[in-house]
């Protein structure tokens, strides 16, 4: 696949490092180009990797998140985005909504965004996997994240829809749990008990 990756800090600098060694074709974002030194593949601006990829990993700061959509605008059409942002704030509905509305461009999904780095880096491709829980209403989002997911090195476990995403985010039961893929099923029915969605 192709795949852009608007945010290389941390994050976002690990899985399009990780998307790049399972084959995949990457660019990563900066706002200087010319500043930022990767092994990962190409270095485009925002509008030129969201044009350039098949599949965008969106993984900005939440803070620039909405100046890097507007970058994007008009570019996402029928592209899947993998959502790995949180919200500053707890339940930021707003937040959250207002990235969905924009996401409807392409085919939204979140996922990666439960556990830090370090934990993703800890846990990759160790039994028993970790599991990378997905929201999603859009089919091809589910398959294409599912699919780049097991890649990584974890696994997909589906969550829920767009709104299930508030189980995964800032505040919510599943945010920093790390959680082995045999007990994906009970700690997800534990948690739409602690937050019915």
């Amino acid at each position: 696949m192709r795949i852009g990756v608007i945010g290389a800090g941390q994050h976002g600098g690990t899985l399009a490092r990780w998307c790049a060694e399972s084959g995949h074709e990457v660019a990563v974002t900066s706002r200087h180009p010319e500043r930022l030194r990767t092994e990962v593949g190409q270095v485009m601006s925002i509008p030129q990797a969201a044009t350039f990829g098949d599949v965008i990993i969106f993984s900005p700061n939440w803070s620039s998140a909405f100046e890097a959509l507007e970058q994007t605008r008009g570019l996402l059409a029928d592209k899947v985005i993998i959502d790995v942002t949180n919200p500053d704030i707890p339940d930021d509905i707003s937040g959250l909504e207002a990235l969905m509305d924009r996401a409807h461009e392409g085919h939204w999904a979140k996922a990666f965004n439960t556990v830090p780095t370090d934990v993703l880096s800890r846990r990759r491709g160790h039994d028993p996997l970790l599991t990378e829980y997905l929201c999603t209403d859009d089919r091809d989002a589910r398959q294409a994240a599912s699919q780049i997911i097991r890649d990584l090195g974890f696994a997909p476990v589906y969550a829920g829809g767009a709104h299930a995403a508030l189980l995964t985010e800032t505040g919510g039961p599943l945010q920093m749990r790390e959680v082995d893929v045999k007990d994906a099923t009970d700690v997800l029915a534990e948690a739409l008990t602690i937050h019915p969605i």
